[in-house]
């Protein structure tokens, strides 16, 4: 696989990941509109926007600056971490042994305190609304960055994971500003565990060609770690659908 054939792969990694961060952030957004109106809620998205641009403009030109072996090893390494804690999550939660993330849920649950915070707090409504939205996209977007530059540094594709993930930010901002309410229906789960797997291949590849590996197929060699990632997470849902689950025990 060319350097070019490389471009679609890290967009599709970077939409996915960054569409689940998306659909989660969403929800807050949301119900700080719908208490405070939309004034707030953007200039917390706008701030926070503004910090992840900078932590993604300094940390991406400056990894890139380091030897490429110990690059490709260090974020190989964090990068299979991160994959595997999304791929755990996900086979726990659709073999029933945690509980789904409900958006709904979660919509409700904040629109409600910051109601709470709306009848105690008038005066600083607004500032509070601001920093919720603020504090909702930094968290999550933080874990896009972790993506964009785990994908893109060291090989030149910095922009692609950019692009892949503000695609999913601009399409899911676009849903929610037409439709108003939190993407319930969105599979989440079965997003977290398609990208769970392939940031673990992702990781895996990148390891081994931080120790010197030199992978049958080159770039090939992704595609099917993420296929073995597929399989035994498969598999681990099926087994773990005949544990008891968490709390139970």
């Amino acid at each position: 696989m060319s350097h070019a054939a490389l471009v679609w792969p890290i967009v599709t990694a970077a939409f996915l990941a960054s569409f689940v961060e998306a659909v989660e952030a969403l929800t807050i957004v949301l119900a700080v509109a719908m208490v405070r109106g939309w004034r707030p809620a953007l200039f917390g998205i706008l701030a926070a926007v503004i910090v992840l641009a900078m932590l993604v403009g300094f940390f991406g030109p400056v990894l890139n600056l380091l030897p490429l072996r110990a690059l490709q090893f260090t974020i190989g390494v964090l990068l299979l971490l991160f994959g595997l804690r999304w791929l755990r999550k996900s086979v726990l939660r659709a073999a029933g042994l945690i509980p789904v993330h409900d958006e709904e849920a979660a919509f409700a649950a904040e629109t409600a305190a910051l109601r709470d915070l709306a009848r105690e707090k008038k005066s600083r409504l607004d500032q509070i609304a601001a920093l919720t939205t603020f504090k909702a996209i930094l968290l999550e977007g933080l874990e896009v960055v972790f993506v964009i530059i785990a994908l893109g540094a060291g090989r030149g594709m910095l922009v692609s994971a950019v692009v892949g993930a503000a695609l999913a930010c601009v399409a899911i901002a676009g849903v929610g500003l037409v439709i108003r309410r939190p993407l319930a229906r969105v599979p989440e789960n079965t997003l977290k565990f398609a990208v769970g797997a392939t940031l673990s291949a992702f990781g895996v590849f990148w390891t081994g060609e931080g120790i010197g590996i030199e992978w049958p197929g080159a770039d090939m060699a992704i595609t099917v770690f993420a296929a073995i990632f597929l399989a035994a997470g498969y598999l681990s849902i099926k087994l773990a659908g005949h544990s008891e689950p968490e709390g139970q025990r």
